[in-house]
């Protein structure tokens, strides 16, 4: 190769590299001016809102961030994009979205703002006289605004300026991204139910504690009152509670008959008598007060102490509202008379408990 040759070779070589040199402090110096032109980035930024449903009215934004740069602030501008959060793309209003009837409701920090009208369905501007501002967090509540009406991300976008009408250039810039979700639907069932049972004894308010199904007199005496117990266990949450029925004729033995007591009575020995109740006696010593922690209570002319009555088809016992366990002792009592013809009586009782739905 000549010396000619080379010497344009080494000449063509330098203005080559000068000329990427000169094309890289370009695209560098356009990148730094591009990164300032919306002025210093805004420091922490956070979105609360109180709901994230879609399309979801009257929703509550608290929006805030740190001014960094110590300038006058008269204006804030808010934007609500759909497609990103870059200052150098096109700000497209998220679907279904509107912020047009939003109230300022709360505003701590930089104070002293109101919403600027007209304002845009996607857009707000706080404004005030402009004053000089101090670095520092800022937050401000927004109410009544409409999320979008597609589940997805979206984004804010923020600029403070000097101006009270965010023209001129922004002094901070910053972007959020958020997010709607659809309705999620939780459901569950409560069951109805009604816990029932009766045995002659029952413990622990618990009907698999249940035993005996048979009230034994003994020999019937004209002088002495015989009497017997069983028990009785409910709880539901019918909403309109329960009520236990007695259904069953009184003591018989062929077409003798001991008559039941009509009308509720003390005990009579030497009178024909059957009848029950649901508290604790002492004239006989027999029963007890109803226990466990629902509420239910005797019936009238079943919840009085030493007096007993017992017709087919009453009530004996009920509440009206949904009631935890509770556990009835009943008591029984037969008298006769000295004439009462001889035999074996018996009787057939069923108790019947009726949720109240």
């Amino acid at each position: 190769m000549s010396r000619l040759t080379s010497l344009i070779h080494q000449q063509s070589l330098t203005w080559l590299i000068r000329y990427f040199s000169l094309l890289i402090i370009f695209v560098i110096g356009y990148n730094l001016i591009t990164a300032n032109a919306y002025g210093s980035p805004l420091g922490a930024r956070f979105l609360q809102v109180s709901s994230s449903v879609v399309s979801d009215t009257n929703v509550t934004y608290n929006l805030g961030f740190n001014i960094v740069t110590q300038s006058n602030l008269g204006s804030i501008l808010i934007q609500f994009c759909g497609n990103s959060a870059l200052f150098q793309d096109p700000c497209n209003p998220p679907t279904g979205f509107d912020d047009s009837n939003a109230v300022l409701s709360n505003q701590t920090g930089e104070t002293g703002f109101s919403i600027l009208t007209p304002t845009s369905p996607n857009q707000i501007i706080l404004t005030r006289n402009s004053i000089a501002d101090t670095p520092q967090p800022v937050s401000y509540t927004f109410t009544n605004i409409v999320n979008p009406s597609s589940d997805g991300g979206f984004f804010v976008r923020l600029q403070t300026f000097a101006s009270s009408d965010a023209s001129g250039s922004s002094v901070d810039y910053g972007g959020i991204a958020t997010t709607t979700t659809p309705n999620l639907s939780i459901a569950a069932e409560v069951p109805p139910y009604l816990y029932f049972c009766s045995a002659i004894v029952i413990t622990g308010l618990n009907c698999s504690t249940a035993t005996g199904s048979y009230v034994n007199f003994g020999t019937l005496s004209s002088s002495n009152t015989s009497y017997g117990s069983s028990d009785l266990l409910v709880g539901t949450n019918g909403k309109n509670g329960y009520s236990i029925t007695v259904a069953g004729d009184g003591l018989v033995s062929g077409n003798n008959v001991i008559n039941s007591i009509a009308a509720d009575d003390v005990s009579r020995p030497g009178t024909n008598q059957f009848g029950i109740n649901l508290v604790a006696n002492q004239s006989p010593n027999i029963g007890a007060d109803p226990i466990g922690p629902g509420n239910g209570l005797p019936t009238a002319n079943y919840d009085n102490s030493n007096f007993f009555m017992y017709q087919n088809g009453d009530i004996i016992a009920s509440y009206n509202q949904p009631d935890n366990y509770r556990q009835y002792t009943v008591s029984y009592i037969v008298n006769v008379s000295s004439t009462q013809p001889p035999g074996v009586y018996v009787s057939t009782i069923n108790y019947i408990c009726t949720g109240n739905f």
